[in-house]
């Protein structure tokens, strides 16, 4: 769990994926659409990967992938993140991240 933590603290936009997941792929093109350039950690080629998995899992990121933070805050996964777009909130909170300057 302090690895997970560590990392997502250490940029402004943090996404744990995996190749193999289709959504953890559309959050992070979406992403990349914005303008964000995340720090992107793909589960499935970290030999530590399964542990921050369960990590992911316990801090309540369900499904576990994709698993986004701003600011070091776990924003959640896509249904989260798409959410938060809607309701016009994801921008501002990418932007007081310093993760995106629009």
């Amino acid at each position: 769990m302090d690895r997970v933590r560590a990392l997502a603290r250490q940029n402004a936009a943090v996404i744990f994926s995996k190749n193999t997941c289709f959504m953890s792929h559309a959050i992070k093109r979406f992403f990349y659409e914005l303008g964000v350039s995340p720090a992107i950690y793909e589960l499935d080629e970290d030999s530590r990967g399964r542990d921050m998995e369960l990590a992911l899992l316990s801090l309540g990121c369900s499904p576990s992938v994709p698993a986004v933070f701003i600011g070091g805050v776990m924003v959640g996964s896509t249904e989260n993140v798409m959410s938060l777009h809607i309701d016009g909130s994801l921008i501002p909170m990418l932007k007081d991240a310093g993760a995106i300057w629009l």
